[in-house]
């Protein structure tokens, strides 16, 4: 008579490897789960700063009809207007001034301290373009590998 001594023991070892490997595979998948839904929630949140900037510009329309001139479109930091919360005395100008201290101030509370937005306008087309830009792959710089989120209006 033949004895099988050990048997049992090998085929418990293999299953034991079969589910760390399947656990090991269900962790990775969780942990790309994540990641995606992250950039999920911060394209989603662009989103909504873009058209929250839209409709900044399309309440101003003093200021927007100056196009490529207007203060929505300055490359210099903007700060908030304390006379414009409440004020009558806030100018157009000083309202996007606001605006844009408002909006870039959100941007970084919402994507980051690397989220950056900025808005070009086009005299001859009359059309506004605001880019949303972040680092979502968390490298520590926002550059081509990150995505962006770019929409147009006219106005």
């Amino acid at each position: 008579m033949k004895k099988n001594t050990g048997f049992t023991l090998i085929e418990v070892l293999i299953a034991v490897v079969l589910l760390a490997g399947g656990l090991l595979g269900l962790a990775a998948l969780q942990a790309a789960s994540l990641k995606n839904n992250q950039s999920a929630y911060n394209r989603s949140q662009a989103t909504q700063l873009a058209y929250d900037m839209a409709d900044r510009i399309r309440a101003n329309p003093t200021e927007a009809n100056n196009l490529a001139a207007s203060v929505y479109v300055a490359t210099t930091t903007a700060t908030a207007q304390s006379s414009c919360k409440i004020s009558p005395g806030c100018t157009p100008a000083l309202m996007a001034q606001n605006d844009r201290a408002e909006w870039n101030a959100n941007i970084i509370t919402a994507l980051g301290s690397l989220g950056t937005g900025s808005v070009t306008g086009n005299t001859a087309t009359r059309i506004f373009t605001i880019t949303i830009s972040w680092d979502d792959n968390r490298d520590g710089a926002v550059n081509s590998s990150d995505p962006n989120f770019a929409m147009s209006f006219q106005i």
